[in-house]
């Protein structure tokens, strides 16, 4: 139940975001009421046993951590950890495959010559990612900061790198630094995770999601959350309720009125009524925001990612004799990402036509979290597959997603020594187990705008317009002073960061701060 009927803050969702939020403003000794129109807390970051009769934690959404700051974890004293994973990817290539080995150069620059003939590639590799390794370092601590001008960033940056990464379209950097199809493919992946764009968009889209996927804790490393995605989340929620939040579940927020000083919010499900607040921390998307306040949304986001979620009795076997089928899945495997299969792949989706190839990676948690699956010999195994935008889906959806995981399983299949099919457990029905999301799955149960997991396109992490208010200064305003964005919709939102919730946490405290008797401002 709801305790009050006026609360400093009310949080529109329950999503790990707002929870961060939640968390920082109860510390802080602020009244907080989260709203969570789900039965459980979480949003896309949940783990679950999606199988009946099968022990095994996925994340069935989220399933990465890269964006998250330490600082969150030690400010919040959350009870979680990730790991890291020996293997960066794998690629096949014909009978062989790229190995990038994060703890040997040597195993690296070997694969690299058995695919590419030679070691140049090895060595524009390395000068490539200490390259990025340096934004990373610069860019990174800057995200639990105020949004900085463009103008420092790029002092931080230096400007040949700023150019290279902020200012033209990737492709040309990319193409400038590599030579091979192979080795060019497995670089751009990371601009095309959860976006529809190509090399060469002059939008530089690409570049805006290359840069968070190589930034992350300033090393641009992606672990796997101890658990689970759900075990992150869920010390966010206790961390909360411990701070003193309140977080009711199974309630929706049905509208929002504010005169910019104070708001009336509206709820139904499990709990109705009406709360006044003083904030109102939006952790939902932009256009979920504007629905709220009546008013109209932005031109629709569309998502462009399958995720096929799977548990096997064992892992398949490769074609590739020299790499282990342990060391292959321990990091991203790559499938059907040449730099020339993504540009193929992304004419066919534009033009309206499942890839006949579908680009994807794949993902196995369990070889470096074996808890997960409760002790058992089964793995987990996640693809997520690129170029299949939610226009696909939206005029036959369950026709076309069954043609697009069939698409993907064969492709998967093009590279292995023997079908992934055969490998699939069974839950107690006799079932394989193996679902599958399309972005219009994702919009329908997780309210995601057009399926796309960012919100909306990324933003580049700078401020482009005023920076008066504390909202603005960090990235969380919306069009109403007393209403901010705490979800992947903010300046520097997307991914599992909990960057947007707190920001929006320190506008709110900063503001609250120089309004106190004898505060200037």
């Amino acid at each position: 139940m709801v305790m009050r009927s006026r609360y400093d803050v009310v949080i529109v969702g329950g999503g790990h975001n707002g929870l961060v939020a939640a968390a920082y403003l109860a510390r802080a000794g602020q009244s907080v009421l989260v709203l969570e129109q789900a039965a459980t807390t979480g949003g896309a970051a949940v783990s679950a046993r999606v199988f009946d009769g099968v022990d095994v934690r996925l994340s069935r959404y989220s399933y990465l951590v890269s964006l998250l700051p330490e600082r969150i974890v030690g400010d919040l004293g959350l009870r979680f950890r990730t790991r890291k994973r020996r293997i960066s990817s794998y690629t096949p290539a014909g009978s062989s495959g790229l190995l990038i080995d994060n703890r040997s150069p040597a195993v690296t620059r070997d694969s690299f010559v058995r695919v590419t003939g030679s070691e140049r590639e090895f060595t524009a590799w390395q000068r490539f990612y200490a390259m990025t390794g340096e934004v990373a370092r610069a860019v990174f601590p800057t995200l639990t900061e105020p949004l900085p001008t463009a103008d420092r960033l790029r002092r931080r940056v230096g400007g040949r790198v700023w150019e290279d990464l902020f200012e033209r379209p990737l492709g040309e950097t990319i193409e400038e630094y590599f030579a091979d199809d192979v080795v060019r493919g497995v670089v751009f992946t990371d601009a095309l995770i959860g976006t529809f764009t190509h090399a060469h968009d002059p939008s530089l889209a690409q570049n805006r999601c290359f840069l968070y996927h190589v930034i992350g804790g300033g090393t641009g490393d992606w672990d796997v959350p101890v658990g689970g995605m759900g075990a992150l989340t869920d010390a966010l929620a206790d961390a909360a309720r411990a701070a003193g939040a309140e977080l009711v579940t199974g309630t929706e927020v049905t509208g929002v009125a504010t005169d910019g000083r104070t708001a009336a919010v509206d709820f139904a499900g499990a709990v109705a009524g009406t709360v006044v607040a003083r904030y109102v921390l939006v952790n939902a998307s932009p256009a979920e925001a504007a629905r709220l306040l009546g008013e109209p949304a932005d031109r629709k986001p569309e998502g462009a990612q399958l995720k096929i979620n799977m548990v096997l009795d064992r892992l398949p076997r490769l074609r590739d004799p020299a790499v282990t089928a342990q060391d292959a899945f321990a990091g991203t495997f790559h499938i059907a990402e040449t730099y020339e299969q993504l540009a193929q792949a992304y004419r066919e989706a534009a033009a309206g036509r499942l890839p006949a190839l579908p680009p994807a990676e794949i993902y196995c948690h369990t070889l470096t979290d074996p808890g997960i699956a409760a002790g058992s010999a089964r793995h987990t195994l996640t693809l997520f597959g690129l170029h299949t935008p939610a226009r696909l889906f939206e005029s036959d959806p369950d026709a076309a997603k069954q043609a697009a995981v069939t698409a993907s399983l064969d492709a998967l299949d093009s590279v292995l020594a023997e079908p992934v099919r055969e490998c699939l457990a069974r839950d107690v029905h006799g079932a394989p187990c193996l679902e599958a999301a399309t972005p219009v799955d994702l919009e329908r149960a997780l309210r995601l705008p057009g399926g796309h997991i960012f919100h909306g396109d990324l933003s580049f992490p700078y401020r482009t317009g005023p920076g008066d208010t504390p909202a603005q200064r960090w990235g969380v305003a919306t069009g109403h002073a007393n209403v901010l964005r705490c979800g992947a919709g903010a300046v520097r939102g997307g991914g599992v960061s909990g960057i947007g919730g707190h920001n929006a946490a320190m506008a709110v405290l900063e503001e609250t701060a120089a309004q106190r008797p004898g505060n200037a401002g």
